[in-house]
């Protein structure tokens, strides 16, 4: 969010069950902003973003596809955190409910 101007600041609580990534306001509220359903979901890391420059990613994004196919690209603070996201996530898509 802060190097793309149409990127948001988010906080993100996984959950396995059900299997949710539910995303929060950072500046605070208790209620979540939305959730994207992990359940049969596929998560990559993502080298190149289509329509940006090199700078702006830093190779740490990574992409959530669910299983109705929408597409969420989100960007971690480091590409260790990445590696640990993508992990979470997909343990979470297999076993989760």
């Amino acid at each position: 969010g802060h190097r793309r101007k149409n990127w948001k600041v988010r906080k993100f609580v996984l959950r396995e069950d059900p299997a949710y990534l539910h995303y929060y306001d950072p500046a605070g509220g208790e209620e979540p902003l939305g959730a994207i359903h992990l359940r049969g979901c596929v998560v990559t890391a993502v080298e190149d973003m289509p329509d940006s420059k090199k700078y702006d990613v830093d190779n740490i994004l990574f992409e959530i596809i669910t299983a109705n196919e929408i597409h969420y690209y989100l960007q971690a603070a480091s590409s260790a955190e990445r590696t640990e996201w993508i992990k979470a996530i997909q343990a979470v898509s297999r076993t989760g409910k």
